[in-house]
């Protein structure tokens, strides 16, 4: 097992509940990879958490679009966007993160998705791609080069994290068995299809592990 240190960052993309089974945007089976996570955390001398934190107006909600049903697309004034059930709404149970996570070795919170009119997808731009989180130039400032991913959804945050950060010039891995997927329409054979071909190093924990 080995131990890495201050140039390579874990992120925990998204953990939170409304992605757990119960939660308004469910994905399959999402607690499942939180005792893998927490295992992953203590060979990671970095651990960066990322946060859905939506007001109740947000833009990218069903709810807020007249005649509109969920994960229906529209059109934003970036691009086509999914219309997203109710989901991780600030300040209530289901934007906090699963209670078994452990949090508290966590060296940053990256809170995304909060400004009424753009969604998050990515932990460093929001949708338009170019308003930035603020997590590329923490990881720069700490002279952090190599990044692992886990956590929910891999064929959406996770999956737009990746792509990021290797445009961003980090060497990016995401480990698989330590996310799950929403796999709308065939959405996980895609983003796997493009991560693997844009220089995205899919891996296994046991690759970290053993």
């Amino acid at each position: 097992m080995k131990n890495h240190g201050s140039e390579t960052a874990l992120i925990l993309i998204d953990i939170q509940n409304d992605f757990c089974p119960g939660g308004a945007l469910e994905v399959e089976n999402g607690d499942q990879i939180v005792p893998l996570v927490n295992k992953l955390q203590s060979i990671f001398s970095i651990n960066i958490l990322t946060q859905d934190w939506h007001p109740n107006n947000h833009k990218s909600f069903a709810s807020n679009h007249e005649n509109k049903e969920p994960l229906s697309v529209t059109e934003m004034s970036y691009g086509p966007q999914v219309l997203w059930p109710d989901h991780c709404v600030q300040d209530t149970q289901g934007s906090d993160f699963h209670s078994d996570l452990i949090t508290k070795n966590s060296d940053l919170i990256i809170r995304k998705g909060f400004r009424p009119e753009i969604d998050s997808y990515s932990a460093f731009f929001e949708n338009d791609q170019s308003t930035p989180t603020g997590l590329e130039g923490y990881l720069k400032t700490r002279d952090i080069k190599t990044i692992y991913l886990c956590g929910l959804a891999l064929d959406f945050c996770v999956y737009f994290s990746a792509l990021d950060g290797v445009k961003l010039g980090f060497k990016v891995f995401v480990i698989q068995d330590a996310c799950k997927a929403i796999d709308l329409e065939g959405s996980l054979a895609l983003s796997l299809d493009e991560m693997n071909s844009k220089g995205v190093n899919l891996i296994l924990s046991s690759d970290l592990l053993s």
